[in-house]
């Protein structure tokens, strides 16, 4: 579904990822680990053009994406969840999942509000709450809907068990579970090994911009001293 070769991408004069490559297939989850600063994020940025590549190429479904406005990235089937949550807050729940509204896709699930509210059952008890009067969770919860009212092909889930509380991370993980027996293809940008293992098929680590590791969870536990170089604080 997703191909990415030869990827260098730059804040500035800052080479944040040099020459990166990884591909994932339909139906997928994927899991990029790495340090703070390993250029996780920069990579999601890059594959919705947020940060244009310098150079390098970003194939989705056969297509070339790089160099594309990143509203066009959107409309062709890929949702972005960033780590910063950015939901609208003096809308309610109601309000900000109709913001992300787009057309049924070929091929894709479809998500409407009750189906949503079916996975985030806090979310419909407090539909009609302003998004400012949510915890960091729900907020988290409420981003996660947003996107999937697009109806994305690929979603990109940014640090999704990051900063919120132990219950919300359980929710969190049966709710990608629950994504991937749906058919969604994701990738998600994770520090938390444990999380990542639960919910992924794969593990792409980066350093320093380079991809370190592509493999299974399985063949990453066969390999500590991987894990010990690139994951350990």
């Amino acid at each position: 579904m997703l191909e990415i070769s030869g990827l260098n991408s730059f804040y500035g004069k800052a080479h944040i990822l040099s020459d990166l490559e990884f591909s994932i297939d339909r139906g997928e989850v994927v899991a990029l680990l790495g340090r703070n600063g390993a250029g996780k994020t920069t990579t999601m940025k890059s594959i919705m053009q947020i940060v244009r590549p310098r150079t390098g190429s970003i194939t989705f479904e056969g297509t070339q994406i790089a160099g594309l406005p990143s509203h066009k990235v959107a409309q062709k089937g890929i949702g972005y969840v960033p780590e910063e949550r950015r939901i609208f807050s003096d809308l309610t729940i109601l309000e900000n999942l109709e913001v992300g509204r787009q057309a049924p896709r070929n091929d894709t699930p479809t998500w409407t509000t009750d189906a949503l509210f079916e996975i985030f059952p806090n979310l419909y008890e407090r539909r009609h709450n302003r998004g400012k009067a949510m915890s960091g969770g729900e907020q988290q919860m409420l981003t996660i809907a947003r996107t999937l009212m697009g109806n994305p092909k690929l979603l990109l889930l940014d640090e999704p068990s990051e900063g919120i509380a132990p219950v919300i991370v359980e929710q969190m993980a049966k709710t990608i579970l629950r994504l991937k027996r749906e058919g969604l293809t994701v990738i998600i940008s994770e520090q938390n090994l444990h999380f990542a293992g639960i919910v992924a098929d794969r593990a792409v680590i980066i350093e320093s911009g380079e991809k370190k590791f592509d493999g299974s969870f399985g063949e990453l536990e066969k390999h500590p001293e991987i894990r010990d170089a690139y994951l350990s604080v």
